[in-house]
């Protein structure tokens, strides 16, 4: 009697609890006590007047202890923090720069955010294969051109016939099997979908058919580019508009699925207790009574999902609502040319950006090194209102993300954050780093020239490690 348990491990009982009361209000008293600085206020660890505790207790010579000024737990960089010599700087980075790890075809910048002068320009104005670098520009886009505060929605409409219901998909790859997601926190959840559409239907009435629309993106399911071996693969799948944890076959699986759609149609069956209802590919009647709707968690989270763990599908997914914004085609062709025009709109040089995709799994895209030190810059220091989320979102080298297993540069944590980029053949890396003197700095560095990963990571860490370690002075 009077036991609680939570979705978790932990179990509450009434007398843990009653504990808990009490000394949630012995706190309170203690509180009161410092503060009346001699009053007795009675509340100690006891429950009151009202349970049998102890009577106040005067301590008239009480006196407050000295505690000093606060500092913060995260205190913004100093203004005064001196910015490296540009030679120095560049004779320091030259020779990481020239490693054979990297290969031929480097090139590089080096930025001072907050005087933006550029600090190091090795053929930056290059066009270059950026790989998954390529999702900052997506990100930076979805970010200006969305509200980072809304959210993508999924519904269940009523179907032609009784018994058949229509999941319309709303372009949100983090629908979850499971609740919690197992990959997406915050995702929105098929069981709850399916929760809504028992109690809107008429009771008793069995789910014999489900269609799955996708008629929200367009075009091809896969992008100019990209290799045969890469939808499905561990780290990408046809884009639908319709799918569930990431196009994965299962909840916190790496492969994914041929069919995205479809899974989410047998998911949405599954969670209606229908798995043998039949599952097909069709558009929702017109005008249809709407049955349930969920929604995903924030653009802003969704761009820190996709950046920290260079996702795929929710890049492909987020092209694809930046070219509707833009009052263009959802489909890859409409996303890249979506992304660039967002960007040129907010102010960045978007020349030599040539845009096949949204994720930089193509071999076509290019992207100079200048156009990712400008965005990562621009976000940085403000220019770009509205994108902080996409600094949160970069990974931290030696912590998550995609470098949580890459050098913390033998610096304080979070010293180095930046977005990877990994295709055959091509190795990049770009984002912030704090120097040794405290200077924030933009950089980008893409090998699409190099060799093998280990020794290319290998050299790109030691130019993350030689900037945060540089007062270059």
């Amino acid at each position: 009697m009077g036991t609680i348990a939570s979705s978790g491990s932990t179990i509450v009982t009434a007398k843990t609890g009653r504990f808990r009361r009490r000394l949630a209000m012995g706190i309170v008293g203690l509180v009161l006590l410092l503060i009346g600085g001699g009053v007795g206020v009675g509340l100690l660890l006891s429950g009151g007047n009202g349970d049998g505790g102890p009577e106040a207790v005067d301590v008239p010579d009480a006196e407050l202890p000295d505690l000093g000024d606060a500092s913060p737990v995260l205190a913004s960089l100093g203004t005064d923090a001196p910015a490296p010599d540009p030679a120095v700087l560049s004779s320091r980075l030259t020779p990481l720069l020239t490693a054979a790890g990297l290969g031929t075809g480097v090139s590089a910048e080096v930025v001072d955010v907050a005087s933006g002068d550029v600090l190091l320009d090795l053929d930056a104005r290059d066009p270059a294969v950026p790989a998954s670098t390529a999702k900052l520009l997506t990100a930076a886009a979805a970010l200006v051109t969305l509200d980072p505060a809304d959210t993508l929605e999924t519904t269940v409409v009523a179907g032609a016939s009784p018994g058949e219901v229509v999941l319309v998909g709303g372009g949100d790859p983090t629908l979850s099997r499971t609740a919690p997601s197992q990959s997406y926190p915050g995702a929105a959840t098929v069981a709850d979908l399916a929760t809504q559409v028992v109690a809107a239907m008429p009771a008793g009435t069995p789910v014999t058919r489900i269609v799955v629309d996708n008629s929200l993106f367009s075009g091809a399911l896969t992008a100019s580019g990209w290799g045969t071996g890469d939808a499905p693969s561990t780290y990408a799948a046809p884009v639908t508009a319709t799918a569930v944890d990431g196009a994965r076959v299962s909840p916190g699986s790496q492969a994914r699925s041929g069919q995205p759609g479809i899974d989410a149609g047998s998911a949405l069956a599954d969670a209606l207790g229908a798995p043998g209802a039949t599952v097909v590919l069709g558009e929702a009647p017109a005008g249809a009574e709407t049955l349930a709707t969920v929604h995903s968690a924030p653009i802003s989270r969704l761009v820190e999902q996709t950046l920290s763990m260079s996702d795929n599908m929710l890049a492909e997914a987020l092209a694809r609502h930046v070219a509707i914004a833009e009052d263009l085609p959802a489909t890859f062709e409409g996303g890249a040319q979506a992304i660039t025009q967002a960007l040129a709109g907010a102010g960045i040089d978007t020349t030599g950006v040539a845009l096949f995709d949204g994720s930089g799994l193509s071999q076509s895209d290019r992207i100079p090194a200048a156009v990712l030190t400008e965005v990562v810059t621009s976000a940085a220091d403000g220019t770009l209102a509205g994108t902080s989320a996409l600094l949160s979102g970069l990974p931290v080298a030696g912590y998550d993300g995609t470098l949580f297993d890459r050098g913390d540069a033998g610096a304080a944590p979070g010293t180095v954050r930046a977005k990877t980029g990994t295709l055959l053949g091509v190795h990049a890396l770009a984002g912030t780093v704090v120097t040794t003197d405290g200077r924030l700095l933009a950089f980008a560095v893409v090998a699409d020239g190099s060799g093998g990963e280990a020794a290319a990571e290998a050299a790109l860490d030691d130019v993350a490690a030689a900037l945060a370690g540089c007062g270059c002075r």
